[in-house]
């Protein structure tokens, strides 16, 4: 299975194949570590990370929201379907329907004996030790989603960024609300120091 490190450097493999230079990059959950171990590896083509959620788990924590996430395994009834489809619809955004979460729901199970492979991967990677040298600014988002506690105690690791909160936010808020996220993250990235 690939760590962060790995998926960070086919991320960074990938900007070289496209030609992007100088870059700033946007990630969710699992991919804001990858944000964070991108921006570590190149410290000098990414200019500005926006990390939507960036959990710091205690130890007791980190066991819980592995047993939390663990990967229901299929059996003939299909229930393990029906935890799946619960999981994600218990933090949808109010405004999402169960139209708009069957687009994505697919994308839950095509990984197959994978798919726990990029949890496994963001459970092993702890944001404390990693993020405190980053120099390039770091806007947090911290939708109202599983992760909106344990992202507030990213604030003190944070050199040069800060957190927004997103009150009455959660998963899905990207499509349903793009013109509100733009107006927050627009003026960041324009900006050289981050505020």
């Amino acid at each position: 299975p690939p760590s962060i490190g790995d998926f960070a450097a086919a991320m960074g493999d990938c900007l070289d194949a496209l030609g992007i230079g100088e870059t700033d990059v946007m990630g969710y959950h699992t991919g804001s570590k990858i944000a964070v171990e991108l921006a570590r590896q190149r410290s000098q083509q990414i200019k500005h990370l926006v990390l939507v959620s960036a959990p710091v788990y205690t130890a007791e924590d980190l066991a819980q929201v592995r047993v939390d996430n663990a990967v229901p395994t299929p059996e003939p009834s299909g229930e393990f379907l029906k935890q799946i489809w619960q999981a994600l619809w218990r933090w949808q955004d109010k405004a999402v329907t169960p139209e708009a979460l069957m687009h994505s729901f697919p994308d839950h199970l095509r990984g197959g004996d994978r798919r726990a492979w990029g949890h496994q991967a963001a459970f092993a990677y702890t944001y404390p030790p990693h993020i405190a040298d980053i120099m390039a600014p770091i806007l947090v988002l911290n939708p109202e989603d599983d992760l909106v506690t344990y992202t507030r105690r990213i604030a003190p690791y944070l050199k040069n960024g800060r957190v927004h909160e997103l009150p009455g936010r959660s998963h899905g808020f990207l499509d349903l609300h793009p013109s509100e996220v733009a107006a927050i993250v627009r003026p960041f990235l324009d900006r050289n120091d981050g505020r």
